[in-house]
């Protein structure tokens, strides 16, 4: 699932994209972009998109003045861009949870290197294709240093557009030399193609001899520097999920739910809702046609998951202790609704039905079947169902002093 999203940064408002996968996230990770393109280009959204695959939930968004985020991209420098990554760490802390992981492509690289350490959450990185040096991307700029050092600033064309690079800029990356590696207390994934014409593999030489262990060097063969093709993209995505997947822990919610309650709450105040346990947390909603986002069973299913899970349960207990000859029990259950002309069990003029077909595998005989069955209906959740229950609902005074 993509969410927009915007959050403060440096001057005014970002743009960014969350991507989310359907089921919780392994964890969340920053995703920073080369310099001038913007959260869009086609080698971050790939890698996000085959991360979110992955489990792995991914932030991607503009700096200040590039793409959709406000600002002027003339007022802008390293720092400001290290400022604007940690806002964006910031933003996912105070709403999701901070990221353990970041990745920086080409100039994002050396950013992310240069900001780690002000992230206690952040567990590894990964440089796609980055400088030793921020200063790297001056050679860019190429006859325009000069008029930029004389005349205070120029317009420099980068790739396809004209950028207005101000001498504050060159001053503010010069701050920059080799990022600290040797303090830098994370793991360390350096990705590079030896044939980069942007970036030399020299660079990514010089970050592996002064980053510390944990560190690790994957080349990228013949890819180009910007990953343009998708099926580099994707390799990139599949080495770092495997790669970080030792160094990150799972995401775990903070419940405060006490044994033998469940807890529900909003999580996009649309149909998305967390549900938690005492031990267990997991996403309830509706499916798409119905206004929701399909990230996880709907209230129905659900209810059938625990008459089934019961079912199961009881019967394999039963089996157990009797030693019957049971390999396997599947149960398949729907829910509908049937009008009592239609159905002799019916008392009123419409019923709620449950079917519940169970497949039972092993070699019992019929009476052994027949007692199964019979024990399938004692599953509690199936007395439950039968039973004269009553929900009793409680409004909670939110405004009562604690």
């Amino acid at each position: 699932m993509r969410i927009e999203v915007s959050f403060a940064g440096s001057d005014g408002n970002l743009s960014g994209l969350l991507e989310m996968p359907l089921s919780p996230p392994r964890c969340y990770t920053l995703f920073a972009h080369c310099f001038t393109c913007t959260k869009d280009i086609a080698a971050a959204s790939r890698i996000a998109r085959a991360l979110t695959q992955k489990g792995i939930a991914v932030l991607r968004f503009d700096f200040t003045g590039l793409g959709n985020s406000d600002g002027d991209f003339a007022n802008t420098n390293f720092s400001s861009n290290i400022g604007d990554l940690l806002k964006a760490c910031e933003f996912l802390r105070q709403n999701y949870q901070a990221p353990q992981l970041l990745i920086g492509h080409s100039l994002g690289g050396a950013a992310i290197l240069a900001m780690a350490d002000k992230v206690p959450e952040v567990k590894a990185l990964v440089t796609i294709g980055a400088p030793y040096n921020a200063s790297h991307v001056i050679k860019n700029f190429g006859d325009a240093v000069e008029q930029i050092e004389q005349q205070g600033q120029a317009r420099v064309r980068l790739g396809h557009r004209h950028f207005h690079i101000q001498k504050q800029f060159l001053d503010d990356i010069d701050q920059y030399q080799g990022m600290g590696l040797t303090q830098l207390n994370k793991a360390l994934l350096i990705m590079h193609a030896p044939g980069d014409t942007q970036v030399s593999i020299n660079e990514a030489e010089k970050i592996y001899q002064d980053a510390r262990h944990p560190k690790s060097f994957i080349s990228l063969d013949d890819a180009d520097h910007l990953l343009t093709r998708k099926a580099d993209a994707e390799y990139a995505a599949n080495v770092i999920s495997a790669w970080a997947g030792r160094y990150i822990s799972p995401v775990q919610p903070q419940t405060n739910v006490a044994p033998g309650q469940v807890k529900v709450a909003e999580k996009n105040h649309k149909f998305t809702q967390h549900v938690s346990s005492d031990s267990h947390y997991w996403l309830a909603d509706e499916p798409k046609d119905m206004g929701g986002e399909n990230m996880g069973p709907d209230p129905y299913e659900h209810l059938l998951a625990a008459l089934g899970a019961c079912t199961a349960m009881t019967l394999r207990m039963y089996a157990t202790h009797k030693k019957l000859p049971l390999e396997h029990v599947e149960v398949t259950l729907s829910h509908q609704r049937q009008h009592g002309k239609d159905c002799a069990d019916c008392e009123g003029d419409n019923l709620e039905v449950i079917e519940r077909q169970i497949t039972l595998k092993g070699e019992l005989d019929q009476a052994q079947r027949q007692r199964l069955l019979e024990i399938a209906n004692k599953c509690p959740v199936h007395k439950t169902l039968h039973s004269h229950l009553t929900v009793k609902s409680v409004l909670v005074d939110t405004n009562r002093a604690k």
